[in-house]
């Protein structure tokens, strides 16, 4: 069978007989199966193939003059590609190559037992899949193909699809020569994932090009919906360095998605698939297991490891047999090749009226006039600058998505066309929003912002915006610690190429207020629930959870566990909840849980409430997600801070009741610091460094109460200021206290990110750590390491 080769006689160095990707599949088959990764078998057509159906039916002078004739003009791409596509549909295949399909075709039945076996023939051109471009969907894939007319049939058609109108556009626009690409066919027995589930891997963060995570999208059904972006899948992100650890359960994200329509088998009729409405119980069940997650990450792992670079995947789960499948790898184009010691940084200047939300792609922001185009035949209709908005797209998009200033989808998670083209473009993009095609009216002006977190928002109207750029060459190395201060699990990773050794204060409240919304003491009390609006909304929230208490040591937990692998294996110190109370009663079911305080900023707040009968048993969940994040996930980098604990007898009690709740201080390494941001934790810091490994000042409370100060008040707004004389001496009392009985101090305030001289200040009293907002840390390391050299 010499036009016909085998995956497994297939590796890196065939791309030019078989293409990209069998080249990749016969790879990953020759090297990794034995590494227990399950490819399904198969067999490719070779370029030679090719271009002898291309010299037995007298295609190439044809083609050639067709080309030639859109180059001049003379005739349009729609009528040139259809044209030359008709050639090909019009061919036939000569008898030896057709011969060699079959025999190959026949030999994949006998090795699955016999009868006309299910194939997935896919398109391979000898030119797809370079690290250069991602060439993704640009040829067609044909599912669900079985016995030999219908394969001969399906070869042809990827042949003709070599000259879609979209390939024919991305070969032009990258310095392709029709003539000299070739197309291999790719011949893959199916995984019965219309059974089950599929859908796509990343061996490294979508977004913001963290590389120690795997992010898995997957949707019921087969994977071509996951591939278009026609349905919001389920996403699951593991973390890598943790995976060799089979004691450990290292899944940091699960979100689940809609996952609203799904792909099956068709049965009859004359196309071999179709698309269903998901079931509602399917809907609201994830996709994949935890075991199967990490199977996953794992194989995804030892794929990256193979080929030494950032893959992209495809998998697929056979529902008959329940086992999982690779059936696709290709090179990462995108965030591996990106300037790594260059970040940009956009922050909307104001803000408008929330339009919609959906999944935000590109970490940027974009402003213009709405082009909602809901057909591909009507692409004509687009306005250069304008913002594409619809409700998918395929390849057959991407001329006007290059000229686009940003893009809204209704459909579609991270690993979509939409997103993966926009990432490479360079182009903010919002999908999976849901109805932007509804809601947004053709021609209105608005913003559209990537720059706050895994959330996407289209904003009313055009908003000024500034763009920051920061080189991360040239930085110093201070021997004082340089950490960040964190609130949410998104910004984590969008700030993880900074030169810091951890994070100083991650703010827990985030992940409450943000992803959980609700109160905790109505998840442990919810039978007890008053208020009906509460328990509906609670209900909807947390459904797929058994115990409505899961819900949220498992979102706190993860959310968590993300924060501490951004920075891993750097110390990220997390500040146990301290919402006041007129804060917590704002979240869902949390009025009846809480007292009205004339003043909340120094009312029932911090350790008080944490073994109070009031909240004790919400504090409880709390220490359960720590202890999840420390002892099941691996985050052992985690270090836990208890806020405005006031008395060493109030310290005494914290820490009782967290041991109880399985946090006993020095057990697995667990440390305890405690904020310094009362005058008593620096008038005792020798006994409460008895009770706490280290301390971090919090400068807004501690200069508070100092000067006596409501840091709230717009009246005494002059009077309060950090750099205060008594402040200072209040804060190198505590460095020289705690030094002297060896425990730890560093500062996670706001001081030293507002205030320069505040920095300086620090070093010369010998501080351990300063903590940082993301946007000040280049510029205080660099104040920083002034000052070691003056005063060391």
């Amino acid at each position: 069978m010499s036009y016909i080769r085998w995956f497994e006689s297939l590796g890196s160095q065939d791309v030019g007989l078989v293409g990209g990707k069998n080249a990749s599949l016969g790879e990953m088959i020759r090297t990794l199966k034995e590494e227990g990764i399950q490819i399904p078998d198969g067999f490719a057509t070779t370029a030679a193939a090719y271009w002898k159906f291309l010299e037995d039916n007298r295609l190439k002078d044809r083609i050639a003059g067709l080309i030639q004739e859109l180059k001049t003009g003379k005739k349009p791409l729609a009528e040139v590609g259809k044209a030359i596509r008709s050639l090909f549909l019009h061919g036939e295949f000569p008898e030896d190559i057709a011969a060699d399909i079959k025999q190959a075709y026949g030999e994949l039945c006998q090795r699955y037992g016999g009868g006309e076996v299910d194939v997935a023939v896919r398109s391979s051109a000898t030119a797809e899949d370079l690290p250069e471009a991602s060439f993704a969907g640009q040829q067609e894939t044909f599912l669900n193909v079985s016995g030999e007319a219908a394969l001969i049939e399906a070869c042809r058609r990827c042949y003709a699809s070599l000259f879609t109108d979209r390939a024919i556009t991305y070969r032009k626009e990258h310095g392709f020569d029709d003539l000299k690409v070739a197309l291999s066919v790719g011949v893959q027995k199916m995984v019965r994932s219309d059974k089950a589930g599929a859908g796509v891997i990343f061996s490294i963060d979508t977004e913001t090009g963290f590389r120690d995570v795997v992010v898995i999208t997957a949707a019921w059904g087969l994977g071509e919906n996951v591939v278009q972006g026609a349905v919001n899948p389920d996403e699951y992100m593991a973390f890598k360095p943790l995976l060799d650890r089979p004691e450990l359960k290292p899944i940091i994200e699960k979100t689940l998605g809609e996952k609203e329509k799904k792909m099956i088998y068709a049965v009859g009729g004359t196309k071999p698939t179709k698309n269903i409405d998901t079931p509602r119980e399917e809907r609201r069940a994830f996709v994949l297991n935890d075991d199967e997650i990490l199977q996953l990450a794992r194989w995804t792992k030892k794929i990256e490891d193979h080929y030494g670079r950032p893959m992209d995947i495809e998998w697929a789960k056979d529902g008959d047999t329940g086992q999982l499948f690779i059936v696709q790898a290709r090179p990462e184009t995108v965030q591996s090749r990106k300037e790594a010691t260059v970040m940009k940084s956009f922050r909307l200047k104001e803000r408008s009226r929330r339009l919609i939300s959906g999944l935000s792609i590109g970490e940027a922001i974009a402003a213009g006039k709405v082009c909602v185009i809901k057909n591909v035949h009507d692409i004509g209709q687009f306005r250069d600058n304008a913002v594409l908005v619809t409700e998918m797209t395929d390849p057959d998009w991407v001329p006007i998505m290059r000229r686009a200033a940003g893009i809204v989808t209704d459909h579609g998670g991270r690993t979509c066309h939409a997103a993966i083209v926009s990432r490479e473009l360079g182009i903010p993009a919002i999908v999976g929003t849901g109805k932007a095609t509804e809601v947004l009216q053709d021609g209105q002006e608005v913003t559209i912002s990537c720059a706050e977190g895994d959330q996407g928002y289209v904003y009313e109207g055009i908003l000024p915006y500034e763009e920051k750029e920061m080189n991360l060459e040239d930085v110093p190395k201070t021997r004082t610690r340089i950490m960040m201060n964190i609130g949410s699990p998104a910004a984590a990773f969008r700030w993880w190429r900074l030169p810091c050794e951890g994070i100083g204060l991650a703010r827990m409240e985030f992940i409450i207020n943000n992803i959980i919304k609700v109160h905790p003491m109505a998840l442990v009390k919810f039978a007890a629930l008053e208020d009906k609006e509460a328990r509906r909304q609670i209900e909807e929230l947390a459904r797929g959870y058994n115990d409505k208490t899961e819900y949220f040591v498992d979102n706190l937990a993860r959310g968590i566990a993300k924060i501490a692998a951004s920075q891993y294996p750097e110390p990220v110190i997390v500040r146990m909840s301290d919402f006041k109370t007129n804060e917590y009663a704002d979240l869902i079911g949390g009025r009846q849980f809480e007292p009205s305080e004339e003043n909340p900023m120094l009312g029932f707040r911090g350790a008080s409430r944490y073994y109070s009968d009031r909240y004790r048993e919400g504090f409880a969940l709390e220490c359960r997600a720590i202890k999840r994040v420390r002892e099941e996930i691996g985050m052992d980098n985690v270090i836990v801070m208890i806020p405005f604990c006031r008395t060493l007898k109030e310290a005494d009690r914290v820490l009782e009741v967290m041991a109880e709740y399985g946090l006993k201080r020095g057990e697995n390494g667990l440390e305890i610091y405690v904020m310094a941001e009362i005058p008593a934790n620096v008038i005792l810091a020798e006994k409460f460094a008895e009770r706490f490994d280290g301390f971090s000042i919090g400068s807004n409370d501690l200069t508070q109460l100092v000067l006596g100060v409501d840091r709230d008040s717009d009246i005494l707004a002059e009077l309060f200021d950090e750099r205060d004389e008594a402040v200072k001496t209040m804060i190198a009392d505590l460095i020289a206290k705690a030094h002297r009985v060896g425990a730890k101090v560093g500062i996670c305030g706001q001081a030293p990110s507002d205030y320069p001289e505040i920095a300086t200040f620090l070093v010369e009293q010998g501080i351990d750590s300063i903590s940082l907002n993301p946007d000040s840390v280049l510029k205080i390391k660099q104040i920083v390491a002034e000052a070691e050299r003056r005063y060391t």
